[in-house]
Parts: C-alpha cells; structure tokens; sequence
C-alpha cells in the first residue's frame, strides 16, 4: 500500500486528473424516446459537467425542440442550434452555471 505524503498533493493531482478526463463534447441519444424523456436524459448528461462543454441532443420526439431548449434556458445553459432533418431532431447546447 502506498501512502501519500502530503493530502493536499493528493487532492491536487486527483483534481487534475479529473479535469483531464472532462470531454470537451458530448452527444446525448435520446431517439425512440418520448416526452419528458429526452429532457431527463440531457439533464443527467449534464448533471456534473462544468460550462462550457458543447451537448448534442439526437431526439426523435418533435416535443423535444421545444423542451429541451426551454429547460436549458431555465437551467443556465445556451442553445447553440436546432434543426431537424425528417423526423430526426438535433439540440446543441452548451453548458453553463446550473441553477
């Protein structure tokens, strides 16, 4: 077993670590889902992450365009772009602040 010596350099090389594993970018399936599921999945994807971080949303539920950009409103986050092609419906949002 190993011991660290100091705790908080411990703290400081598992905290850059972390931060090392954050994605810049990150896509969120939600296809074949209905309301309010497209919504619950997005917020759990971006539950812990800090701002900045761009979220892609693939939704097949037309509600989905409303929703997710409304709750990301409400939440801090801000829609970058929607758009739909057929019946496949893309949010991109990036994260912000979580209220």
């Amino acid at each position: 077993m190993i011991l660290q010596k100091d705790p908080d350099e411990f703290r400081d090389k598992l905290l850059h670590r972390i931060a090392d594993s954050t994605p810049s970018a990150i896509t969120v399936d939600a296809r074949r889902l209905l309301c309010p599921m497209p919504v619950i999945r997005v917020q759990q994807a971006v539950e812990h992450l800090p701002a900045g971080i761009t979220v892609t949303a693939l939704c097949t539920d037309p509600g989905a365009l409303h929703d997710i950009p409304a709750w990301a409103r409400i939440h801090g986050h801000t829609v970058l772009e929607t758009h739909s092609i057929g019946r496949e419906y893309t949010i991109v949002l990036q994260t912000g602040l979580s209220t």
